[in-house]
């Protein structure tokens, strides 16, 4: 991992730190965010930690697994790491879903948190 840019070694650790917290107690979601950050789960706003942490929390499904297809991170020009997820989970006994979500990542403090997440189902309808 050493011969990967800092950036993708930051975005890729916190991409698999994320995961395996949403994936056992997804209540356990707000130490990576901040009273500033956004999150649009399927179109819909929530801002601030205790906002997004709810939402994540009511989502309804008992259980969830989410495998990583591809992740690409990149820095930018003030400091922090954008970072791109395509994967698919699966929620309780429902098929197996693609989904992509965007993180961007600061350092607050020396320590890396989210500032905006953006998620979204790979679903489409061509009606």
């Amino acid at each position: 991992m050493g011969d990967k840019p800092i950036w993708e070694q930051i975005g890729s650790s916190f991409v698999q730190h994320y995961y395996q917290i949403f994936d056992a107690d997804r209540t356990q979601l707000g130490a990576i965010y901040i009273d500033a950050s956004c999150l649009t789960w399927e179109g819909q706003q929530f801002q601030g930690k205790a906002a997004i942490v709810e939402k994540l929390s009511s989502l309804p499904f008992q259980k969830i697994q989410h495998s990583i297809t591809a992740q690409d991170h990149q820095p930018t020009p003030d400091s922090c790491i954008l970072s791109m997820v395509v994967g698919q989970l699966k929620a309780d006994e429902d098929p197996i879903m693609g989904f992509h979500q965007i993180f961007l990542l600061k350092n607050i403090n020396d320590a890396w948190v989210c500032t905006n997440d953006m998620f979204r189902l790979a679903l489409h309808n061509f009606g």
